[in-house]
């Protein structure tokens, strides 16, 4: 009878006693993709900081690479300025045609960026990315 008495009692848990998932809204999912690129290997350092296993960022790390985390269709806009309309009677007309050396930078939805001359082809830039954003 002295057994029963000596030995520890046991505590059963159950998995309904709290919340088994998280639930990570986009933005918190933007915010720590973002702060894991600062620097250099930081990806474990911020999954540990943030409480998620490394694999999980990994995925989030692709699917923010792909364009996948955080689309909800919205539409992004360019900075763009105009100027002023010109009068005609300024002594200085300004060229219409733009250096041969001017560049476009195109920047994806994926981070990559295409640095392209002013005077390419619409078609070329289609074909162009089409394979460089992979849809």
């Amino acid at each position: 009878m002295s057994d029963f008495i000596n030995r520890p009692q046991i505590e059963v848990l159950s998995a309904a006693d709290g919340e088994r998932r998280r639930y990570w809204s986009d933005d918190d999912k933007l915010r720590i993709v973002e702060e894991s690129f600062i620097g250099h290997r930081q990806v474990t350092a911020t999954a540990r900081r943030h409480g998620i296993c490394r694999s999980l960022l990994t995925t989030w790390r692709r699917q923010y690479r792909t364009g996948e985390l955080g689309s909800s269709g919205s539409v992004s806009f360019a900075p763009v300025t105009v100027p002023k309309e010109v009068s005609t009677s300024q002594a200085n007309p300004i060229d219409a045609s733009p250096p041969p050396d001017c560049r476009i930078e195109v920047a994806l939805p994926n981070g990559r960026r295409l640095i392209l001359p002013i005077g390419v082809e619409p078609e070329a830039l289609a074909r162009i990315l089409t394979v460089v954003d992979g849809q």
